[in-house]
């Protein structure tokens, strides 16, 4: 997968311009967020058509997640709504 492939700063700093373009600073997003957590397994959903829950790949699913608290944070949506 290509997704293996970038080192994790370049994926950072492409959420990092996804964040702000969704008028989210970093320090609340990361004040809310700071790490994965074994809550983390709660979150649901879909993300680009695939759906959180069942990626099998552990590195995969957690991409998906960050990708997923990214979305839902932007939209407003409160950190107990989203891992439900």
């Amino acid at each position: 997968m290509r997704l293996y492939a970038y080192p994790f700063a370049d994926i950072y700093s492409l959420y990092v311009p996804k964040v702000e373009r969704k008028r989210r600073t970093l320090e609340a997003f990361f004040a809310k967020v700071p790490a994965i957590t074994k809550r983390a397994e709660l979150i649901t959903g879909v993300v680009c058509g695939i759906r959180v829950e069942e990626v099998e790949d552990p590195l995969t699913q957690q991409i998906r997640w960050m990708d997923k608290l990214v979305d839902e944070l932007a939209r407003g949506n409160k950190l107990a709504s989203i891992l439900r």
